[in-house]
């Protein structure tokens, strides 16, 4: 759809849209609720501006883990890289993904789009290293990130 149509959406149609890109209800109503937009730079400024760390926990809960193979949706698309990986690499993202979450208390969120799974290991393996608030700050970045990508996914200007 086009930022028009995007803008016309019945509110509650509007943020069934939003959380197919994020799962926060929170920030899926705030942006929702500040259409009309008239561009998908002013709709990404707005979404940008929406994100606060309350809408982390929710956001999370809505990916998969990094090499997840029952991934669907637009996860499988972000991380399709992976997919085809060596088993070794695999088997390492799979325990790294648990040793995140056990450090963490939640999923290893990172934008995969174009990344190779060499290189979300690598990635995985240095956040390790993070304290819980810097994690936690990383992990708004990178929701941000990866927001960025399906918005302009869902809008696409004069489509």
């Amino acid at each position: 759809m086009n930022i028009a149509e995007f803008d016309g959406l019945q509110a509650a149609e509007a943020e069934r849209e939003l959380l197919t890109v994020c799962r926060s209800p929170r920030w899926a109503r705030d942006v929702a609720a500040r259409r009309p937009y008239g561009s998908a730079d002013a709709l990404q400024a707005a979404a940008a501006a929406a994100l606060v760390d309350d809408d982390l926990d929710d956001a999370m809960a809505g990916h998969p883990r990094i090499g997840d193979r029952s991934a669907g949706g637009q996860s499988r698309r972000e991380q399709s890289a992976v997919a085809t990986a060596e088993a070794d690499v695999l088997t390492a993202l799979a325990e790294g993904n648990r040793e995140y979450e056990k450090r963490f208390g939640h999923v290893y969120l990172v934008s995969a789009t174009g990344r190779s799974a060499d290189e979300l290991l690598a990635t995985l393996r240095a956040r390790l290293g993070n304290d819980p608030a810097t994690e936690r700050t990383v992990a708004l970045a990178e929701l941000a990130a990866i927001n960025r990508l399906r918005l302009n996914r869902l809008v696409r200007e004069g489509a």
